[in-house]
């Protein structure tokens, strides 16, 4: 068989600085591997040496959605057909060890086998514009979150006069507002009630700030969930958090979907979880 005539499977396992990469052709015979660079150099880099052994027919990735996001879009920019593969099966493992080099040769094997193959989530249109920006809310939530049982805790053992200067206020949200009006000796901070007076209110500033943070991006994403799923946001008890969720666990390439029983896997609630999809 000629370079030109031989159909080329592709495999990568990938990392944070580096992708490993393996070639087989279509029966199976390993080609050869090969480590490059997670940069647009190496990208170009590795799809050159899958080339030079023929025409590539498919290549399975490893973290499509993570730390392969880069070369996915390269990849599915010069129409090669991907394939998300999810990490080799553990019996596998055992008999044939843990390294790059045998996972990347793995991917390209799941991928030559098409066992179970799965299309990667699109990352080039408005849905992971949505995705980036929910990833950034939902930290911002979880930090305000943090923020604020820190504050109750503080005011629960802070000294008693600061700490009932402070009982007036019911809910935490007022005590941060009172908080934010503590004005500590910044000059004699060796003293407890200072101290507490100034943790109180750098606290409740930093709630105040990722409130902020919080209705900011919301307003940011309510106009693009409503143009990403427009049917879906008028929908009564949908809100644009849920509608956001969905687009983001679904993907851009709304077809790998294909079924009730695919979306209920994709969900986690599928009893047999086979369904096509991740």
């Amino acid at each position: 068989m000629t370079e030109e005539d031989r159909r080329v499977i592709g495999g990568v396992d990938s990392h944070d600085d580096t992708h490993h990469a393996a070639a087989l052709d279509d029966r199976g015979g390993l080609l050869g591997t090969e480590v490059f660079d997670v940069s647009g150099e190496g990208y170009r880099q590795l799809l050159a040496w899958l080339r030079s052994f023929g025409g590539i027919d498919r290549v399975g990735v490893e973290s499509t959605g993570s730390y392969a996001a880069g070369l996915t879009r390269h990849l599915l920019a010069q129409d090669i057909v991907v394939l998300e593969v999810n990490q080799p099966h553990p019996h596998t493992r055992r008999r044939r060890g843990k390294t790059d080099a045998i996972d990347a040769e793995l991917a390209a094997r799941h991928a030559l086998g098409l066992a179970a193959p799965v299309a990667p989530k699109e990352t080039t249109g408005i849905v992971e514009a949505i995705r980036q920006l929910r990833v950034v809310r939902e930290s911002a939530v979880k930090s305000r979150s943090a923020a604020t049982i820190q504050l109750g805790g503080l005011i629960v053992t802070a000294p008693a006069e600061l700490r009932e200067q402070l009982t007036g206020p019911r809910t935490l949200k007022g005590k941060a507002a009172a908080c934010r009006k503590l004005r500590p000796d910044t000059g004699r901070l060796h003293s407890p009630t200072n101290a507490a007076k100034q943790a109180l209110r750098s606290l409740a500033r930093r709630i105040a700030l990722l409130d902020e943070e919080i209705t900011d991006l919301d307003t940011q994403l309510e106009p693009l969930v409503a143009v990403a799923a427009p049917r879906t946001t008028q929908l009564l008890g949908v809100s644009t958090g849920h509608a956001g969720q969905l687009l983001v666990t679904a993907g851009q390439n709304i077809e790998r979907i294909h079924s009730e029983s695919a979306f209920a896997a994709l969900c986690g609630a599928s009893p047999t979880l086979s369904a096509n999809v991740t």
